[in-house]
């Protein structure tokens, strides 16, 4: 192939790469590939590539070579220090208004420093979001792209092609200014963890206090998929129950050890969160059971030392908790994405994004892991009031949660009665006690914190701040509006 003949070319022929290469290929572009090993690039040439309009190129000069003007130049390898040893190989080859896009799980801080640095240079840089796992990148993907809105032009007629289409539209769309793509990533696979934690609970439940064997939750969850429940994650759930174990005819799900593993996105997302101030309580459930999961044998050890509850077997209605855990799985899933979208919208503030939260919904249609019938309704909520605070404010999930309430406490209820743990479940309906609570007993709080360290508080019956002598001498404690106090006070 001559030079300058190639539409896009990728750095990074690992699996999802590969599967972008050959989705951008199907759709009509010619493709440049670039792998540091070059076994690597040999090996995808001869195979999957042979006979398509794939360019396997084995210097970084030749992949550059090969590029249609402007260049777009897409990095798939892992986050951090090896996508900077890449970007620091491809600037010196590249010219003003070339882009390189960044499609890998990088921290959105690191993508606001490149882009920065880059833009510095006169390159266009993109930090594009990519869900789906193996078989999105590979059929249509939701993307997620970040950057300047020029530099979103320059690649859009690609990026827009290759996604994933729902209704006519394509699941991508420009998300906003520097880290603006791979922070809605981050939250995406916040709310993605949630999910997969909240399903868990409702198996674990069905499982444990029910009795319900594999077959039989195969045909729940796939009756669940039919319903409000549907997506992604419910239907892989009804065909994982389905698999038999050929080494031992049990149901495979059974012989899997349960130590779950996580790549760092979750965490993100919480350390996010704290910075803001913004409450996204299940998500962290979420996390913090994958990691006491990864304690495989303090748990086995442990169980042979705590106390178990002491409850006769579950004789009630199976059909009534069944029912009770699908409303759960629904009123939890609602809460995880308002705490999910409530963090888009304080990094959206903080960050000057601009975020369009109809857009998010919209393209989390398809493609990615998350992708559910209920986005249409969280797409539908914000086209009803662009500023909404909190979803659990919109008309229609107000709606759902008042049906699914007295549920919700039901299965919550028997989990905590039989020993099942539900930490997100609990937490989704802890926080949805919270938010609809006009007082809390924080008020006590406040007089802790100003008994030990004059922290000061507020009252319900008059404007101001107050501190009180709570320990007078041996008298009454009095009270009085506060001084202005030093920044660093006792206690905290």
């Amino acid at each position: 192939m001559s030079t300058n003949q190639c539409d896009i070319g990728l750095i990074g022929l690992a699996v999802m790469g590969e599967n972008l290469v050959l989705n951008m290929e199907s759709k009509g572009f010619t493709v440049a590939v670039f792998n540091r090993t070059v076994e690597v690039t040999d090996k995808f040439a001869a195979g999957k590539a042979k006979g398509k309009n794939i360019q396997p190129t084995r210097t970084m000069e030749e992949f550059v070579g090969v590029l249609k003007r402007p260049r777009k130049a897409m990095i798939m390898v892992k986050a951090g220090a090896p996508v900077d040893a890449v970007i620091n190989q491809l600037t010196p080859l590249l010219e003003k208004d070339d882009v390189i896009i960044d499609g890998g799980n990088s921290l959105f801080t690191d993508t606001q420093r490149r882009c920065k640095d880059l833009e510095g240079r006169g390159l266009h840089f993109v930090g594009c979001g990519v869900s789906g796992g193996e078989e999105g990148a590979l059929k249509g993907p939701s993307l997620m792209p970040g950057g300047s809105r020029e530099s979103w032009e320059i690649i859009a007629p690609i990026f827009t092609r290759i996604a994933a289409i729902v209704d006519g539209e394509p699941c991508c769309r420009y998300m906003g200014p520097d880290g603006a793509g791979h922070y809605v990533k981050m939250v995406h696979n916040g709310i993605e963890y949630g999910d997969m934690q909240l399903i868990c609970e409702a198996y674990a439940i069905l499982k444990d206090v029910a009795g319900l064997e594999a077959k039989e939750l195969a045909d729940i969850f796939t009756e669940w998929n039919k319903g409000d429940l549907n997506s992604y994650l419910i239907e892989i759930t009804s065909q994982i129950f389905r698999k038999s174990d050929p080494d031992t005819g049990k149901p495979l799900v059974d012989v899997i050890l349960d130590k779950a593993g996580q790549k760092g996105t979750g965490l993100w997302t919480l350390q996010s969160a704290l910075n803001q101030s913004v409450v996204i309580s299940t998500i962290n459930a979420a996390v913090e059971a994958r990691v006491i999961s990864s304690r495989k044998q303090e748990r086995v050890d442990s169980s042979k030392i705590l106390p178990q509850p002491k409850v006769p077997k579950f004789a009630g209605d199976r059909a009534d908790l069944i029912a009770a855990v699908r409303d759960a799985l629904y009123a939890s899933k609602i809460v995880s994405y308002a705490q999910g979208m409530e963090l888009l919208g304080a990094a959206s503030t903080g960050s000057h994004w601009d975020l369009n939260f109809g857009d998010i919904a919209t393209i989390w249609r398809g493609g990615c892991i998350i992708r559910a019938k209920f986005l249409n309704r969280i797409k539908e909520a914000y086209e009803r009031n662009p500023a909404l605070h909190n979803l659990l404010l919109d008309q229609y999930f107000t709606g759902i949660i008042e049906r699914t309430q007295d549920n919700w406490r039901v299965a919550v209820a028997a989990a905590v009665k039989h020993g099942v743990a539900v930490p997100a479940f609990s937490a989704s309906l802890a926080y949805f006690d919270s938010y609809r609570s006009a007082r809390l007993p924080s008020n006590l709080l406040q007089a802790q914190r100003d008994f030990f360290g004059a922290h000061t508080y507020e009252r319900v019956d008059k404007p101001g701040v107050f501190h009180t002598e709570w320990l007078d001498s041996g008298k009454q404690p009095s009270e009085r509006a506060a001084e202005p106090k030093p920044s660093q006070r006792a206690g905290e």
